[in-house]
């Protein structure tokens, strides 16, 4: 709920400036430190943007995505994201009595972060996603997540020095934003689409394969704020694909917004009922310097 999260908010107009936040009376909205008000929307997320958004993902996508994750086609990505979650929150020395303090941009249903937060006691996590659709189904995802509709490619609605560890799986990176809300020896965790994933999809579907280099390009891309703690980790496995789980995973994908969706749709009645498909990214820790 907000509620957990507020002491971790700030006033985006404000820019780094640290302008607090709270809930008022009946938690309907919140309240910026200069009396500006932040509506919460009834399905529990707020949103906490200076400007204009950029188009996020629609209802369909959403949902696809939900039901691809049910079925847990990727429980080995998630899996992979929680014990390096747990090897930063370790490696911070933590005490057992201190909160701990999660955030997760482009957090889309809340599958990866609310399985984290399972995993970690005394912790609360800060969901960011700049779709309102995402965020409707982020706000339910876990008790301990507060969900936040904000574009992370502008200043985050994150006090400074505030978050242990940030997670960024298959989402945009801002490094310069992100080292200022981590705390001093804080990490931002990456999982990251490799040259391959989902290879036996994007073919028959003229979706271009993931551009090589790609994870080499990220560690540059971080590299004045952050660096590498181990070296980054491939995380592979095969899928078998139902029809059904083979048009969720399209309906979620970028593609289905970039693509004529009538071409889609023609595209995707080539493809046979069951298909095995490979999965293929890598995971990085990185931490502040």
């Amino acid at each position: 709920m907000l509620s957990d999260v507020i002491h971790l908010l700030q006033d985006p107009s404000a820019g780094a400036n640290g302008v607090t936040l709270r809930g008022n009376e009946d938690w309907s909205a919140l309240i910026s430190a200069t009396g500006r008000e932040f509506p919460v929307d009834p399905e529990g997320y707020v949103v906490l943007a200076s400007g204009d958004l950029p188009r996020g993902d629609d209802e369909k996508m959403v949902d696809a995505r939900e039901i691809f994750l049910a079925n847990g086609h990727f429980a080995p990505f998630v899996e992979s994201v929680t014990r390096s979650v747990n090897e930063a929150i370790s490696s911070a020395d933590i005490p057992d009595t201190q909160e701990v303090t999660l955030c997760e941009v482009g957090a889309g249903t809340g599958y990866y972060l609310s399985h984290t937060l399972d995993s970690v006691d005394q912790s609360v996590g800060v969901a960011i996603d700049v779709s309102t659709a995402a965020a409707a189904k982020l706000a339910h995802c876990h008790p301990r997540v507060g969900a936040v509709v904000a574009d992370a490619l502008q200043t985050l609605p994150v006090l400074s020095d505030s978050v242990d560890v940030i997670s960024a799986i298959f989402a945009p990176r801002n490094p310069e934003e992100f080292a200022r809300v981590l705390k001093d020896g804080g990490e931002l965790v990456v999982l990251a689409s490799h040259e391959g994933h989902l290879g036996e999809l994007r073919a028959p579907l003229e979706i271009p394969d993931v551009r090589p280099h790609k994870i080499e390009e990220i560690i540059d891309q971080v590299s004045e704020y952050f660096d590498v703690v181990a070296a980054p980790e491939m995380v592979e496995f095969p899928m078998v694909l139902d029809h059904d789980s083979i048009l969720a995973q399209i309906a979620m994908s970028p593609s289905a917004q970039v693509i004529d969706q009538v071409e889609l749709d023609k595209r995707a009645q080539r493809l046979p009922q069951t298909m095995t498909v490979t999965a293929r990214s890598t995971i990085t820790r990185l931490r502040k310097k």
